[in-house]
């Protein structure tokens, strides 16, 4: 059984899907940071100086130390603003990689040999053409 996931981690699939899983949290990362601090706040100033993180219906407000209930849609709204960013960023990824490989040009199989009877035959016609 060892020796089986030793054949599997060390397939290349699965190394490649462990890059693709780094490389695509950070990019996660990056595109939180581009919303949360750069496009959200630009949008909320668009909107007339609207807080998206503080937007949120109040079910049960704070009473002494009981935390306040409450549905945070401004956080809900950046992440649905995240969640489009990646997902068109990554159709953009796979359709340019899919164009890269479909302008590939294919390689063509050489020939096939001709069959020996025809060989033969080429050989003794340029014998005959020497005589």
């Amino acid at each position: 059984m060892l020796k089986e996931f030793k054949e599997f981690a060390l397939k290349g699939n699965v190394i490649d899907l462990a890059v693709g899983v780094i490389i695509g949290g950070a990019f996660g990362k990056i595109v939180s940071s581009l919303v949360n601090d750069i496009l959200m706040p630009a949008l909320g100033i668009l909107l007339g100086g609207i807080n998206f993180s503080s937007l949120k219906y109040v079910i049960i407000p704070a009473i002494g130390d009981a935390a306040e209930v409450a549905i945070l849609y401004g956080a809900f709204i950046q992440s649905i603003v995240d969640f489009i960013i990646i997902a068109f960023s990554i159709f953009i990824f796979i359709k340019l990689l899919s164009s890269v490989k479909k302008k590939k040009p294919a390689e063509e199989p050489a020939p096939p040999a001709p069959p020996q009877e025809v060989i033969l035959l080429e050989e003794i016609r340029d014998l005959l053409k020497s005589k």
